[in-house]
């Protein structure tokens, strides 16, 4: 009560305060990150184990497991899984909880792996564990090209590994530059035949390149201890290690036949090649090599993004002729876009509040100090989100749009109350403000504490989900404290000061005469109807309870989803051949799927990597990236062009082409839909686990739900095992040694050791010629040394066996397991889509048991936690009025009206077909708020009134009648706040409409019913508790 009237003696008092909070929020503003979703994805660390030629089934056994054993004890983690496929790489991802710091996991896991690497092979070893924490969507791709082809492939990936990929990496914000071109090798590819007539075997080769290539350390002349009368000290040195394809070549051999000495160049092709051969990539259908770049976890993607652009700028700069370098996807410029779209939609919210007010009040003046307090209660928002650790995103962007429709409220109930006052008492400004502090301080005090409460509990929900509430919840909860306080300090000493007293000759023409004619007219109207409506008090109820019926039966059977699909300007294809298909088949569809993009207009870019999927690599895998011009140089939303693609690629004979968007926050999983995971549970098999696999995609294709379920990762293929006959080795003198040397040299390569290349040193590695192993024959014809020194054919010791395997092993905290994705048909939510995956998985036999993963997760989470929150922030608000009005039977009168508000909602949303997804959810909340706030209003003055004697069915109608105007103000306000958001296009539009639509609702019905249904449930109420107290006193007497 005091606070007021001090300021309103005090005006530049008051005036201070404000001017600090402009300037902390201003001076906030430029340090906040920006971004499109806060990092709300569970930090990922991701354990790369690098196992050349081994089979995916060796790799799991003698890494993965071991590895997991350690993981299962490492703090905070949520779940893991491991992939091992042909190209002899095993990545272990393991998942932590959302909020857990990244770095700290990423080091526990570190000190985990410590304790098994000594377990490991060799080789693996020598290659290295890496263990990076990164998201596992890419933030953009650089590609380095040779437009007029004067640099090969390989000239131009090793260009790219020596030179920009560590620089890359240095950028603030990146996590991990994965790069799918290779640096440069010293090959040499060894000619079986000629060996062969020279009677060497590879082990030969190898050691004699172990030998001859190494690096001597032969220390100083005069080194001490030395002798007396030493007076200088050289240092010495010897090359060992070779550094040309000529010096390679004239390496010695030992002839076993004459005495003659043969070089390696007599038996093999020596050059300089690639170190792996695993990728390929088409830029625009031409060949290219690119650098993936994955942001760290909780960093800023536009900034990175800039970052990493001004990095390729300076390499542009030292470029050698004939190079270029490019950044053909991006997904930064989305995040941009769509911030922008958010602050638009603010400034447009704030523009229609103030049209309504200046409709209300016919008075710019009145209509300023609402004008100058809300930026205020905004700039003050963004002060405390720098202090919280928050970043402009567009879920606090949001959270501000639609608080501005409420902290405009607690100005306009002021400025209201003060103009009515003036205009029915005559007091002068001052006195009028003092009058009229007195009466509307505790209702505002008590409809921020009732709106900051509901939003309290949203702060408890967990998960991702969490996270997201969180940003909403605090915005709006801190701006709506930073409203009120203005409200009590700031918008009475402008009241004061601003305002000039009404003086009663003065009539009002045109159209605001009109205006308040028609106003009154309804307020005249509204009264009669209320009268009527009282009398009938037991309907009214029937009818209260028969609609919240309907809301909760709607809420119950109506679709669910995590979050509405954006257009983000960009899709994904992956290209799926079977197992046994070499590069050139891929190539091959991959360029067909380009040829089919080439003649649609809309298309910016398309990237295209062989060799590399999202769910394991191999020559039968590859991905595209298609970039689609800017939302206004295109009609077409990205939707579209995913489904047209996939129809025409339907046709093409080979393998599986999908075209699929992103997902709604790229750092859960690579795109949308549902990811789950069949698990082994009973130790069934593998064979088991595909079998019930295929039943699964069997049932899963027949229902009418599902637009189309897959299995993520590389089907099986056939695979040849090479069983070694021992005995047979020991009668012919065979060393065992040998013969696994020279299968993994020929058929694998063998990495022997490393050579100084232009200031780097770089592999070198021994293979058996293409000609020579691309039948099964060539193997089996190898030689090796027998204990005389004849030569034994290998097909005498090795027998080959046919069978089918699985080209990639994939598990799940711990348990063998496939990946099952899938998109819900048109019409079908994800929410019903994985309900009914969880029935088809319980049809399986048993032992087959099934973990929802990634995004589908956090859903879960969502689904289970929203009704509990709704019903603690409703307990929470009635708490709060309760101590409010110290009494329980007000508080129950005004709780009855949330119902109202989420029946508009709910039909708001059902009507445009949208889902009930999180951001649904928030506007749920913001609508319990909101239609309690109403009610406060018309409650507070009928109590003033029933104190001040009036009959309690009197004091109803009169303060319905007198808040009509501040209620109908207040609520148009807020819609027209909303509007923006219901009719938005563009980025980030399909969020908007979620969030508008449900508030927009709910809001219109809150109040329709709310000015009728209120002062009835206040009657109702205190009349019944009268009655009983009234009764229980004759009893007593």
């Amino acid at each position: 009560m005091m606070m007021s009237q001090f300021f309103i003696r005090r005006p530049i008092f008051a005036w201070v305060i404000a001017i600090f909070i402009i300037l902390f929020g201003l001076l906030s503003i430029p340090k906040l990150p920006i971004a499109r979703f806060p990092s709300v994805a569970p930090p990922q660390v991701v354990i790369t184990a690098t196992y050349p030629g081994a089979t995916p089934k060796a790799i799991n056994d003698s890494v993965v497991t071991l590895i997991e054993r350690e993981l299962s004890g490492v703090k905070d983690l949520l779940y893991y899984s491991a992939t091992t496929d042909t190209s002899g790489i095993a990545q272990i991802t393991a998942t932590f909880r959302p909020g857990t710091d990244p770095d700290m996991a990423q080091v526990n896991v570190q000190n985990k792996i410590k304790a098994v690497e000594a377990r490991l092979p060799q080789v693996v070893r020598q290659q290295g564990l890496l263990v990076e924490a990164s998201s596992s969507g890419f933030l953009m791709l650089v590609s380095l090209s040779s437009p007029n082809g004067k640099y090969s492939e390989i000239d131009l990936s090793d260009y790219l590994v020596r030179n920009a990929v560590e620089e890359l990496k240095r950028v603030e914000g990146v996590g991990k530059v994965q790069s799918f071109g290779a640096e440069k090798a010293m090959r040499i590819w060894v000619d079986p035949n000629k060996l062969v007539s020279y009677g060497l075997s590879i082990s030969d080769v190898n050691n004699a390149i172990r030998y001859n290539n190494v690096e001597i350390a032969p220390g100083r002349l005069g080194d001490v201890p030395s002798e007396k009368g030493q007076l200088i000290t050289i240092p010495l040195s010897a090359q060992g290690q070779l550094n040309s394809v000529e010096e390679f070549n004239n390496i010695s051999l030992k002839g076993k036949l004459s005495g003659s000495s043969i070089k390696l160049s007599d038996v093999a092709h020596v050059e300089m090649g690639s170190q792996a051969y695993n990728f390929a990539i088409l830029q625009n259908g031409k060949p290219a090599t690119a650098a993936a770049i994955q942001l760290s976890p909780g960093a800023n993607a536009v900034k990175t993004a800039d970052g990493v652009q001004a990095k390729i700028e300076e390499l542009r700069a030292n470029l050698p002729e004939g190079m270029q370098v490019d950044i053909p996807y991006n997904t930064a410029p989305f995040v941009k876009i769509s911030i922008e779209k958010v602050i638009y939609t603010l400034l447009e919210a704030m523009v229609l509040v103030f049209i309504v007010m200046y409709l209300f009040l016919h008075n710019v003046r009145y209509t300023l100090i609402p004008a100058i307090v809300a930026p205020i209660a905004l700039l003050g928002t963004f002060a405390v989100m720098l202090i919280a650790g928050y970043s402009i995103n567009v879920l606090t962007m949001f959270g501000m749009v639609l608080a501005i429709g409420i902290i405009v409220d607690d100005a306009i109930v002021v400025v209201e109350n003060v103009e009515r006052i003036m205009a029915t008492e005559g007091l002068s400004p001052k006195e009028a403000t003092s009058k009229a502090m007195k009466e509307i301080t505790s209702p505002i005090i008590g409809i921020t504490l009732v709106l900051a409460a509901v939003f309290l509990p949203m702060a408890f929900a967990s998960g991702s989900v969490g996270i997201i509430y969180r940003q909403f919840t605090v915005t709006m909860s801190v701006s709506i404290l930073f409203s009120a306080l203005l409200a009590l300090i700031l918008t009475p000493a402008l009241c004061a000061t601003i305002l000039k007293p009404i003086d009663g000759h003065h009539q009002k023409k045109g159209f605001f005469a009109w205006f308040d004619r028609t106003f009154d007219k309804v307020t005249t109207k509204y009264e009669m109807i209320l009268v009527k409506v009282i009398k009938h008090s037991i309907p009214m109820m029937i009818a209260f309870v028969v609609i919240t019926g309907l809301t909760f039966a709607g809420m119950k059977y109506w679709p669910t989803a995590f979050m509405p699909e954006e257009d983000q300007g960009w899709f994904l294809t992956t290209f799926q051949l079977p197992s046994d298909a070499t590069r050139e088949r891929t190539q091959n569809i991959v360029q067909d799927f380009e040829g089919n993009l080439s003649g649609k207009s809309d298309i910016k870019n398309n990237i295209s990597i062989l060799g590399w999927g999202f769910g394991g690599a191999g020559q039968n895998v590859g991905v595209s990236f298609t970039t689609l011009k800017d939302f206004d140089e295109r009609t077409t939303p990205s939707s579209e062009y995913a489904n047209s693609l996939n129809t025409v690629m339907a046709k093409s004979g080979e393998g599986s082409v999908m075209s699929i968007l992103p997902p709604p926050i790229d750092e859960l999983g690579t795109y949308s839909g549902f990811s789950l995971r069949l698990q082994d549970k009973a130790n069934l098999g593998m064979p088991a686990l595909i079998k019930a696999k295929e039943q699964l995609l069997e049932m899963a294709a027949k229902n009418e739900k599902f637009y189309m379920v897959w299995a993520e990762g590389l089907p099986e293929g056939n695979s040849v095992s090479l069983k070694i006959d021992r005995e047979k080795l020991n009668t012919l003198g065979v060393n065992f040694a040998d013969v696994s040397d020279i299968i993994s040299t020929s058929m694998g390569s063998m990495y022997i050791n490393d050579f100084p290349n232009q200031g780097r040193m770089q592999q070198v590695i021994v293979q058996v010629d293409a000609k020579s192993r691309m039948q099964l024959e060539d193997i089996l014809n190898l030689k090796v040394a027998g204990a005389s020194g004849q030569l034994v054919s290998l097909s005498e010791v090795v027998s080959p066996q046919w069978s089918k395997a699985p080209q990639q092993y994939n598990r799940y905290n711990g348990r063998p397991s496939l990946s099952i994705a899938g998109i819900p048909n048109i019409g079908t939510s994800s929410g019903d889509a994985m309900r009914e995956m969880e029935q088809l998985v319980a049809k399986l036999p048993k032992g087959i048991g099934y973990e929802w993963t990634g995004i589908s997760l956090q859903e879960k989470q969502s689904e289970s936690q929203i009704a509990f929150l709704l019903a603690l922030s409703m307990l929470v608000i009635f708490l709060v009025l309760a101590a409010l009005y110290e009494s329980w039977a007000i508080p129950l009168s005004v709780m009855l009206v949330v119902p109202l508000g989420i029946f508009g909602a709910v039909v708001a949303i059902m009507s445009r077909g949208m889902m009930n997804d999180v951001f649904f959810k928030i506007g749920l909340i913001t609508i319990i708020g909101l239609s309690a706030k109403n009610a406060i209003l018309i409650v507070e003055f009928a109590k003033m009134l029933r104190e001040e004697g009036m009959s309690l069915i009197e004091a109803t109608v009169q303060a319905s009648k007198l808040r009509l105007r501040p209620i109908l103000m207040t609520s148009l306000a807020f819609t027209c706040g909303v509007v923006p958001l219901v009719i938005a296009s563009g980025a980030s539009s399909e969020t908007q409409h979620a969030l508008g639509t449900g508030v927009f609702g709910g809001m219109i019905s809150a109040t329709i019913l709310a000015i009728f249904f209120v002062p009835v449930f206040f009657i109702f109420v205190l009349g019944t508790v009268e009655k009983l107290f009234s009764s229980k006193k004759k009893t007593s007497s």
